[in-house]
């Protein structure tokens, strides 16, 4: 895989997916189905998963591809493919939040090495260069050209007053008795993967997720924690979440800045 090749096409394919998404996302109506595991899915989610899914297939015909609304039809077991959430916060969208994302990673051998978050509506992108380190870009944004980016770092966290993200559609009582066992200076809700890139920008050092999440849901987020010095564990025996499960379900997890003295679930 060419990196260099990769970070530029899956930053224009994301700024393309936002540009048809906010384009839904402004007007008067749209149709909202649901699918079969009872979440939502929109005609947005649709659409930038169509033009996602083509400009991957172009660019790299040779590596697998996985996307969130194609799931159904996925039999994977190769160790590096391509994972697609094309709106990550489809409820945030329906209640015109804002706090929804545009999500490209690839995995390799269990773990998102190169991703791209991106929050049209937010105008905020976060992406992981060829070298693997991850810059946040300065908007106004051009399709074919990056602008200014901020190399990002995670914090330096004080145990003693830290700064935790939730999820703002999932927070319920287990997630609170979690953070409980922690000295908190504030907490803060998010939707979809933004709450990894809060961790990565040092805006938060802990987010901990007690609920259903599938991999097109974290692995960009994760390779774009990675990328900045983050790290992601499962809650249960805090080892890696690794990628390429039988279902593409994650188990519950935590992502943090390596500074934070964990508490066992």
């Amino acid at each position: 895989m060419d990196y260099s090749e990769l970070t530029q096409v899956i930053r224009k394919l994301a700024l393309e997916a936002g540009d048809k998404i906010m384009e839904i996302y402004n007007a008067d109506d749209f149709d909202v189905k649901v699918k079969s595991d009872d979440s939502p899915v929109t005609e947005a989610d649709e659409a930038a998963d169509a033009l996602i899914s083509a400009g991957l297939r172009a660019a790299f015909p040779d590596v697998a591809l996985v996307t969130e609304e194609q799931a159904d039809s996925h039999d994977l077991d190769v160790s590096t493919f391509l994972i697609v959430d094309p709106l990550d916060g489809t409820k945030e969208f329906i209640k015109r939040r804002g706090d929804f994302t545009v999500n490209i990673a690839l995995v390799e051998d269990g773990t998102p090495v190169r991703g791209v978050v991106y929050a049209p509506a937010k105008e905020r992108m976060f992406y992981t260069l060829a070298d693997g380190s991850t810059v946040e870009e300065m908007g106004p944004f051009d399709k074919d050209t990056a602008g200014e980016i901020k190399p990002i770092r995670v914090s330096d966290p004080d145990n003693s007053a830290l700064m935790l993200v939730a999820s703002k559609s999932h927070r319920d009582q287990a997630t609170e008795d979690y953070i409980a066992k922690y000295a908190t200076k504030d907490s803060k809700s998010a939707g979809s993967s933004l709450k990894f890139c809060l961790v990565a920008t040092g805006e938060a050092d802990l987010y901990p997720r007690v609920g259903r999440t599938m991999e097109w849901d974290t692995a960009a987020g994760q390779a774009v924690l990675h990328g900045a010095g983050g790290k992601v564990v499962r809650f249960d025996d805090h080892t890696p979440l690794t990628y390429g499960k039988d279902g593409f379900a994650n188990p519950f997890f935590i992502a943090y800045a390596p500074g934070v003295e964990l508490k066992k679930a």
